[in-house]
């Protein structure tokens, strides 16, 4: 299983992704779910993914290879005019990729199902969050919806819904991300450190800081310690019922 976060606030685009990849308890492998392409002053275009990792690992390998080869960068997410384009151009390269597998010979298109959080800017565009479906269709951020989760959801969600604010720091958000992280790495087993982040600021057209949280990383065990004896103060501090 996989858990990566993309959200939208008012300075930029936060992205966060586990490494942990499985194919039962006795198989586990890390794996980058990050990837990210971006042409200097012009354009910066982040993917995460989550789902059948020969899928995911096609779909980047495909998208990689018409930003190098020149016989194959039309269309390139290096050469879309739009977000919007390049979304749609991502969505084809999944739906493709997914339903090649179910013609060689495999019956159950689930096995080889992905979802993806495509972000970034276009020069002369403001920044754009999409999330991508198996079918290659997709949706935008909104103000509404400013956030996407891929992967396991369910145990994270609850801090981002209580926690974000569209004014936030990139400090601010990296910790509310951390802390949706390790309510969920508690929770499940099949999403793991280390942990991939990465932040952009409108209109700088490269990450403003990307980096990977270690196990032991000091800053991680800080506010996993810290935060689980905040809940624990804050639920004795309730009032007991009547009973």
């Amino acid at each position: 299983m996989t858990y990566c976060v993309g959200m939208r606030l008012n300075k930029g685009l936060v992205f966060m992704s586990d490494t942990r990849t499985n194919a039962g308890v006795d198989n586990v492998a890390t794996v980058r779910k990050m990837f990210t392409w971006h042409k200097p002053g012009e354009r910066m275009i982040t993917l995460m993914t989550a789902g059948n990792l020969a899928t995911t690992q096609s779909v980047v390998s495909i998208l990689d290879e018409r930003t190098k080869v020149p016989a194959e960068r039309n269309p390139s997410l290096l050469e879309t005019p739009t977000m919007f384009q390049a979304a749609r151009l991502v969505g084809e390269a999944l739906r493709e990729t997914i339903q090649t597998n179910v013609q060689s010979g495999q019956s159950a298109e689930a096995m080889f199902g992905a979802t993806l959080i495509m972000g970034g800017q276009i020069k002369g565009t403001p920044p754009r969050l999409f999330l991508i479906y198996p079918q290659g269709n997709f949706i935008e951020a909104t103000d509404d919806n400013p956030y996407f989760q891929i992967g396991e959801t369910k145990y994270g969600r609850p801090i981002l819904v209580r926690g974000y604010d569209p004014d936030m720091s990139f400090e601010q958000a990296v910790k509310l991300l951390v802390v949706s992280f390790d309510s969920t790495l508690k929770a499940n087993l099949s999403v793991g450190l280390p942990i991939d982040f990465q932040t952009y600021t409108a209109g700088q057209y490269e990450p403003t800081h990307e980096t990977r949280i270690e196990r032991d990383d000091p800053y991680f065990q800080t506010i996993a310690h810290d935060w689980a004896v905040a809940l624990r103060s804050a639920f004795l501090s309730l009032p007991d019922p009547e009973l």
